[in-house]
């Protein structure tokens, strides 16, 4: 009786979203599987193969996030002019050709080629991918879709990092050449399988030339509510990529955690997504948006704050419990944000734009807490952490003052609460 009630409600959540948005929540797994493969063994891959140490990894990072910026400002300006579908495939290819590449290269300046190119063509896809989900869903249920696109995501998460844990042990070339292959099988579904999402009245209007296309990003810089959103998201953002650049190498340099515990900790944080996120983003989707991201923000706080604290696995284990409900209230809301506040013929635009609150954080993020795990406290790379964390949370406090006022009830959305 329990699993025919399971079934029963799994099948009713299915029926709420269309088939395509079904598909490409599957294709985006399938790609996530090879990249949960890499990326959080990252550092350490880097630190053991060149034999550098963190400074050298923010460093590349920060490489990265430069040229993840310019192209992802490409890539939201073609998106709207080229389309959602093109630019997905496209950086699917590149991200395939550039993972095998740095599987195989032996000098750390060819290390840099290749993430510079991943970064100025396969990231351009990003702003495609969200630009697709809002053109598809409507305004009420974009919250609860990029949720379900998170629980995708790290249930893929969920076994990467175990089996990436245990494959490193062995050998890191084979998480490339998975990643690659991944990569490909996903370029190859959306390219025999997925519709082109752009409205066909936005197509008409890109046809004035991509150069137009482009300049109108000055539109959004304009647009001042949003981008303070931007700027405070972006302080978050400084504090969670640390889970991701940092944290692996702290627990094994300063604490002595292996790699597979690491490992494991990021199977907690993918497992407790799969589980809950669906459940938290449809009881926090009609709340003030600014009010609960100030409350993810305090969630970070808390949570990375411990790690400069704590020194036993099990607290570090209770420490990513909490990040991860912060991380669950947050990166929803944020996306479905950008979604309402974008004109129809500018969501790829806007999406290019708050791609800046990801790509800045890895930029200088994992730069900074380099120079002080080398040169000083590596505790204060979460003290600094828990202060930037509450910086965030007043920002989001003090922008609902300026933004909640006008998230009114809409009459696609007649349910949305103001709070």
């Amino acid at each position: 009786m329990l699993f025919s009630n399971s079934m029963k409600r799994v099948n009713s959540i299915y029926q709420e979203y269309p088939k395509q948005f079904w598909i490409i929540v599957g294709s985006n797994f399938i790609d996530r599987v090879g990249g949960a493969l890499i990326f959080p063994f990252f550092a350490l891959y880097i630190t053991m193969k060149f034999q550098v140490g963190m400074t050298e990894v923010g460093l590349l990072f920060a490489l990265f996030s430069v040229t993840d910026m310019i192209g992802n400002m490409i890539g939201g300006a073609l998106t709207d002019f080229l389309g959602r579908k093109t630019m997905i495939i496209m950086g699917l290819v590149i991200s395939a050709m550039t993972s095998l590449g740095m599987g195989f290269v032996q000098e750390l300046e060819w290390f840099y080629v290749m993430g510079a190119i991943s970064g100025l063509f396969a990231t351009a896809a990003g702003p495609a991918h969200e630009a697709m989900l809002i053109d598809i869903l409507p305004e009420k249920k974009r919250s609860e879709g990029f949720g379900v696109m998170r629980v995708a995501m790290n249930l893929s998460v969920a076994i990467g990092p175990a089996i990436g844990g245990f494959l490193a042990s062995r050998s890191y070339l084979i998480l490339f050449v998975a990643d690659t292959i991944t990569s490909l099988i996903t370029a190859l579904i959306v390219y025999l399988v997925i519709e082109e999402s752009m409205p066909e009245e936005k197509e008409s209007k890109v046809k004035k030339g991509f150069k137009d296309t482009f300049i109108g990003y000055g539109d959004v810089l304009k647009d001042r509510k949003f981008m303070m959103f931007v700027v405070i998201s972006t302080i978050a953002t400084l504090v969670y990529s640390q889970m991701y650049s940092t944290l692996s190498v702290f627990l094994r340099d300063v604490q002595g955690v292996p790699a597979s515990g690491y490992g494991w900790l990021m199977t907690l944080n993918a497992g407790m997504v799969v589980l809950f996120q669906f459940m938290i983003t449809r009881r926090i989707s009609k709340r003030p948006p600014m009010l609960i991201l100030a409350l993810g923000s305090l969630l970070y706080v808390i949570g990375f704050g411990m790690y400069g604290f704590v020194n036993v696995y099990l607290m570090f284990m209770l420490a990513m419990v909490i990040i991860t409900i912060g991380e669950m209230v947050i990166i929803p809301v944020a996306q479905a944000y950008v979604g309402n506040a974008a004109p129809e013929d500018m969501r790829g635009r806007y999406s290019g734009v708050m791609g800046f609150s990801w790509m800045i954080p890895w930029m200088i993020g994992p730069l900074l807490a380099g120079l002080i795990m080398d040169n000083g406290d590596p505790n204060w790379v979460w003290y600094g952490s828990a202060i930037l964390g509450m910086i965030a949370a007043l920002g989001f406090l003090w922008l609902r003052k300026r933004h909640d006022q006008d998230w009114r009830p809409s009459p696609e959305n007649p349910e949305l609460k103001t709070g």
